[in-house]
């Protein structure tokens, strides 16, 4: 067994390697690089912590304002009930008394189906309004299409003026609306009346206004909202008969639409169907507006770019200016492809084999009608800067002359059958349907007739030279205006008379006659 070593006894010490420093460096290095990283981690944790704790504190102090706000608003709609309902029922007794009193009245002199005047038209519409009579209403308004600007400022007034102003308007539209009734749809009146239904919708909304609290309060009875909401529900389902939302008529959109907005009936569940109508009627000028007030706010940026997808850039012009944005869409660009989309349309209908005839005419009506609705644009929105409108009313002005001048009469040319009245034999009609047949279409010898609209030659002046040696045996024409004004220059002063130009002979075809010289 071996004996322990003597601790006092000096031994040879072991020499530290280079390797294990190494070794122990790297680790400490990669303890502090972790406990770095660590706190680095741990920092960002509490940090974003925090940022989520500011955030939900500022949340919450935004729930309690405007938890407070809404409390507050119940409690002054409460409070202002009474009122509201009290200047309700005074101002419907007025209306009673008013007419009671128009009954006794003779209104006849007011005749509906003849001319009247602006004031004329509103004592009508009034007295209508008073007995609250909806078909003679009905049937007065849609008469006057023509004077669409000025209705809109008569029948709120009108309105105002009926005892049940939601109840009138229902009935004044029930002829037409959520169903066609008519049974002649063909009158003078037109088979569209959405515009009237538009017309009177929009007109009802500032005579239900609460009259204390304003526009948050439409007053309006249940049993006439639960009547719209009926109408609403009717209008859907007969979809199916109209041939779905691709084939619904936009006025009978737009009137479903302002239905909706008018008695404050919007549903939740049918976003997206309100959706899918206001994109399919979205050239309409009022749509914007009407898919703001139908909830569609959030959906916006979404129907913008279905919009711009469908190729209705100008469309969605407006949709973003309602709903501002306009940063996100910008205009410039979206009218500038719309340009060039119409463009590309129109250079499509002149390539079209199937409408050869009329396909210049419809290409120019085409990019006419899209300057028109850019340059309108540009001054609604004022892009002058951004946009000059300069380079597109020239190219507007260069179409619509080129319009003008395509109307202009063409010239007939002088080598057609002569007329009576030109001194020359009229040939028979039906020799130039003969084959291998030709028929002179001037007399033999040249018969030189004065113009009616100049006065009589004197005595001396000299006839006419013979006419050129390229018109080979045919007849010359009978009009002596024909040839060369310069071989004998007219003895009186007269306006000058165009005359073609000595072109083009070198094929050695006979040059076409104008016969337009007597003006």
């Amino acid at each position: 067994m071996g004996s322990l070593p003597d601790p006092g006894e000096l031994t040879e010490l072991t020499r530290p390697s280079f390797d294990e420093f190494q070794r122990q460096t790297s680790l400490m290095t990669g303890c502090t690089l972790l406990w770095k990283e660590l706190s680095d981690h741990f920092t960002s944790l509490e940090q974003n912590l925090q940022k989520k704790s500011e955030a939900l504190r500022r949340k919450i102090r935004t729930l309690d304002h405007e938890t407070k706000a809404s409390l507050d608003y119940l409690k002054k709609r409460e409070v202002t009930i009474d009122g509201s309902v009290e200047i309700v029922l005074d101002r419907v007794e007025e209306h009673k008394e008013a007419a009671l009193k128009s009954l006794g009245t003779d209104h006849e002199s007011f005749n509906p189906d003849g001319e009247v005047d602006d004031s004329d038209g509103m004592m009508v519409l009034k007295a209508f309004c008073l007995k609250m009579d909806s078909k003679g209403f009905w049937k007065f308004l849609i008469t006057k299409k023509k004077e669409l600007d000025t209705l809109r400022s008569q029948v709120p007034v009108a309105l105002a003026e009926c005892v049940d102003p939601p109840r009138f308007v229902l009935e004044a539209m029930s002829e037409v609306f959520p169903v066609d009734r008519r049974a002649d749809k063909s009158s003078d009146t037109g088979n569209d009346l959405g515009w009237a239904c538009v017309v009177v919708l929009e007109s009802l909304i500032p005579v239900m206004v609460d009259p204390v609290i304003g526009k948050s309060r439409l007053l309006v009875t249940p049993s006439v909202k639960e009547r719209a909401k009926k109408i609403a529900d009717a209008w859907k389902a007969s979809l199916e008969e109209r041939g779905g939302i691709e084939n619904v008529k936009t006025p009978d959109v737009h009137t479903f639409l302002q239905h909706l907005v008018t008695f404050g009936i919007v549903k939740n569940e049918d976003l997206d169907f309100y959706r899918k109508l206001v994109v399919g009627s979205a050239w309409r000028k009022q749509m914007p507006k009407l898919a703001v007030s139908l909830g569609l706010g959030d959906q916006m940026p979404e129907m913008i770019k279905e919009l711009i997808g469908r190729g209705q850039q100008l469309d969605a012009v407006h949709f973003t200016y309602e709903v501002g944005l306009v940063d996100k869409f910008p205009a410039v660009p979206l009218l500038k492809a719309y340009l060039r989309d119409a463009k590309k349309a129109a250079a499509s209908i002149v390539e079209d084999p199937n409408n050869a005839s009329r396909a210049v005419h419809l290409a120019a009506r085409k990019e006419q009608s899209a300057l028109r609705a850019v340059i309108k644009c540009i001054e609604e929105y004022k892009l002058e800067a951004e946009f000059p409108p300069e380079n597109l009313k020239k190219r507007l002005e260069q179409l619509e002359k080129a319009k003008t001048e395509k109307k202009k009469p063409a010239a007939v040319p002088a080598n057609k059958r002569t007329r009576a009245s030109s001194g020359g034999p009229m040939p028979p009609a039906k020799a130039g349907r003969l084959t291998n047949a030709y028929v002179s279409s001037f007399p033999a010898p040249p018969t030189f007739v004065r113009s009616p609209s100049h006065a009589q030659y004197p005595a001396g002046i000299p006839t006419y030279p013979s006419p050129p040696a390229i018109y080979g045996n045919r007849s010359p024409p009978s009009s002596p205006y024909a040839y060369s004004p310069e071989a004998a220059p007219p003895p009186y002063a007269a306006a000058p008379i165009g005359y073609p130009a000595y072109g083009g002979y070198g094929n050695g075809l006979a040059p076409a006659y104008q016969q337009a010289y007597y003006r």
